[in-house]
């Protein structure tokens, strides 16, 4: 029996398209603990974060059938996003909730398929931020505590 690949890609892209026609903003729910993703680490709770992928969020979306990457800010930092598919979790129109949640793959099978097809994905990453560069700490110094947000993280164009 032939296997076919992964429809996630194209679901998500379908519920993107979706979503936006019926004039909602388009979610996503990651995985930031798998590997190959990069995501400002201060945003993540509970290895978990949300992210804004509307277009006048982001810029340079690119939805492939491997990854979802984009340009957006935080916190008034631009970074880019890298999201490998088997890190998305749920795609979801922001203002009713409607939208996919998708199966949560096991390590072992995303394992698996990492050595069926050769590629070794980089480990989870955080995402340098203005306030790393600028920090002098020595070895014995504790690590910095990320600032405590009390709203909910977003992306927005600043012109």
């Amino acid at each position: 029996m032939m296997t076919m690949t992964s429809s996630r890609p194209y679901i998500a892209r379908a519920f993107y398209d979706w979503i936006l026609e019926n004039d909602c903003t388009p979610h996503i729910l990651v995985d930031a603990t798998r590997n190959g993703v990069e995501v400002p680490g201060e945003f993540v709770k509970d290895g978990q974060i949300v992210l804004n992928i509307s277009p006048t969020a982001v810029r340079a979306l690119h939805m492939g059938n491997d990854v979802v990457t984009f340009d957006g800010r935080f916190g008034g930092e631009a970074l880019t996003i890298v999201v490998p598919l088997d890190a998305l979790m749920a795609i979801y129109a922001r203002e009713n909730g409607q939208g996919m949640v998708f199966e949560v793959e096991s390590y072992s099978e995303a394992d698996e398929q990492q050595e069926e097809f050769g590629e070794e994905l980089p480990g989870l990453t955080a995402v340098p931020t203005a306030s790393d560069s600028s920090s002098t700490s020595t070895e014995d110094d504790e690590p910095p505590k990320p600032p405590r947000n009390t709203g909910r993280p977003s992306l927005k164009v600043v012109k």
